[in-house]
């Protein structure tokens, strides 16, 4: 790392504390702008919806360490919100501030998360402990708080509340520190909706359900000590799954055009950035990996990259991009929508968006967890909520979007999915790749077309589209690797070093002394002849048989394989070589 990078602000990487990064000398993107608009826009309850990884529980931090009282006002200086002198007077550490984080709600069974949950308010709570000699309350009200705080017989910091204490929480301390300060209180809730997702995978959704919505309905609906709530989850769950008669909800998702800077760096933020730490020359590369997200009105990158990428970068100028995004969780979302393409329109749906192109769909933004997967449609919906799609232009008609994958990123994790998929196809047809394995290593060109073509029709393969010729070969020798992978006893090589040069695939069967050289052509306009011949006459030029033979594999066949979108035409030599003794 160079002498200028040393002395500059350090990356913030995977810190989420706003106060943390601004006084240990973290690099921070300005986003305090977010609480002037928050305050003039107005909403008693506000739930921002946003893909992971995009700032979420940054902001959050950020708007705790503006309202809370007894907050230190310094970290603000120089940053834009300090320029409104007088909403700063009004409103700068002034408030009651209850905040949680719901992301850690997670447990095998219902009874062991709703430990989590009573351990995370109770924690809460513990931070106010000064209610016990509070002036202000009576001792009915001390014993009320004790019933927040209590620990249970383990001693294990795991809060002993019963059902009626954890469901009105939220509004029992509300009402407390209300009644203390003299001052209605502000309630944070980052992650709202991870309790929901988990309950749903391990099978007590309707159990978690009822309890996040009897709490939010008293601490969010019938709470006299509230001045304004802030929640921000993946999902906007529909109000009758949880919002349930919450008429004051001003729901802020990606399609929203108010708030949409707040979330994801701007592209003048990442070139600043990039300037800073002196890696503009990264700039086009960043923004093809991790920029293309569309919220509101405003193309952002997901700041999660960005930082990660440029981190690299200071050590290692040569660092390559990668995939950091699906790294943090899984991809289980791009799985599902994989399995359901046996649909063909969903299949061709697929190979639209991993060339590039757009398809329109519908969207719902109103999502019940345990319906997320109960249709193609919602399927779609779910992609573009958590951030795998991203829509170009405004709706069409009504929640009707043209939807796009954002970047290479994103495309990466499709083309692994796909993969991994096709994978687990061949592996079931058993029948189907020995008599694949069997044709290939006999030079049946015939054969081998007829079920070469039928596994280009069963997989998810490039679209004849504005892809160059040699990526949309690229595709098609990487479909073979993923069959041949799965054939016991044969070692195969994709960009062989062969000869004069690397050939596509390189086979060899040591137990039957074979060996394979399999060269691809794209057939541009179906010529297939031409395409063929093409490809025979580059693995004789190439002479890519020359490292079968220093092996000393004595029946080498060879392949002229060209493919046009999901047809193939199939030819093949066969060369006996006998090694010098």
């Amino acid at each position: 790392m160079n002498d200028k990078i040393s002395r500059n602000k350090k990356l913030p990487v995977g810190i989420e504390n706003f106060e943390e990064i601004r006084t240990e000398g973290f690099y921070y993107v300005d986003k305090t702008a977010m609480i002037r608009d928050l305050l003039s826009a107005w909403g008693k309850v506000n739930l921002f919806t946003r893909p992971r990884r995009f700032g979420k529980s940054l902001n959050m931090s950020m708007l705790k360490a503006f309202f809370e009282i007894g907050c230190d006002t310094s970290v603000f200086d120089g940053l834009e919100i300090s320029s409104e002198k007088a909403l700063c007077k009004e409103y700068m550490g002034k408030f009651p501030v209850i905040s949680l984080s719901l992301k850690s709600v997670d447990g095998d069974d219902f009874a062991s998360a709703r430990t989590f949950l009573s351990t995370l308010i109770g924690d809460e709570a513990m931070r106010f402990r000064f209610l016990l000699d509070s002036d202000v309350l009576s001792e009915e009200e001390k014993e009320i708080y004790k019933q927040l705080i209590t620990i249970d017989t383990t001693g294990k910091n795991v809060y002993a509340m019963s059902d009626p204490a954890l469901v009105g929480s939220l509004k029992t301390l509300s009402s407390l520190l209300c009644r203390h300060y003299g001052k209605k209180v502000i309630i944070l809730i980052d992650e709202y909706d991870v309790p929901l997702a988990k309950a749903h995978e391990k099978n007590y959704y309707e159990q978690m359900i009822t309890l996040i919505r009897n709490m939010f309905n008293q601490a969010l609906k019938t709470n006299d000590s509230l001045y304004f709530a802030v929640l921000t989850g993946c999902l906007r769950a529909a109000k009758e799954s949880i919002f349930t008669g919450l008429n004051n909800l001003n729901v802020l998702s990606v399609t929203t055009v108010h708030f949409d800077e707040y979330f994801g760096f701007t592209d003048d933020e990442v070139k600043t950035m990039l300037e800073y730490y002196g890696l503009i020359k990264n700039y086009d590369t960043v923004k093809a990996w991790y920029d293309g997200y569309l919220f509101g009105d405003v193309n952002v990158y997901c700041p999660w990259d960005v930082i990660s990428y440029c981190y690299e970068l200071t050590w290692n100028p040569a660092a390559m991009p990668r995939d950091y995004w699906s790294n943090t969780s899984g991809n289980d979302v791009v799985r599902r929508l994989i399995e359901k393409s046996g649909n063909e329109q969903t299949k061709s749906e697929i190979e639209a968006l991993v060339a590039g192109e757009a398809i329109k769909k519908e969207i719902h933004e109103d999502l019940t967890y345990n319906r997320l997967y109960d249709s193609i449609e919602n399927i779609w919906s779910v992609l573009f909520a958590t951030g795998y799609l991203t829509r170009r232009g405004t709706a069409e008609e009504a929640g009707i979007y043209q939807l796009v994958i954002p970047n290479r990123e994103i495309g990466r994790i499709f083309t692994r999915q796909i993969t991994a998929y096709f994978n687990d196809m061949v592996r079931k047809n058993s029948r189907r790749l020995e008599e694949f394995r069997d044709a290939l290593k006999t030079g049946d060109a015939a054969g081998t077309q007829k079920l070469l073509t039928s596994y280009l029709y069963d997989s998810i393969t490039v679209r004849d589209s504005g892809v160059q010729k040699d990526k949309k070969e690229i595709l098609y020798h990487g479909l073979m690797i993923g069959i041949l992978a799965n054939i016991d006893g044969w070692k195969s090589k994709t960009n062989a070093d062969s000869g004069d040069g690397y050939c596509d695939v390189r086979v060899e069967i040591e137990k039957e002394d074979i060996g394979i050289i399999i060269e691809f052509k794209y057939a541009e306009n179906a010529q297939f002849t031409a395409g063929c011949d093409d490809a025979m006459t580059q693995i004789e030029r190439m002479d890519y048989t020359q490292e079968l033979k220093r092996k000393g594999y004595r029946t080498i066949y060879k392949y002229g394989i060209a493919c046009f979108k999901k047809k193939c035409r199939v030819v093949c030599e066969k060369e006996e070589y006998t090694p010098e003794i």
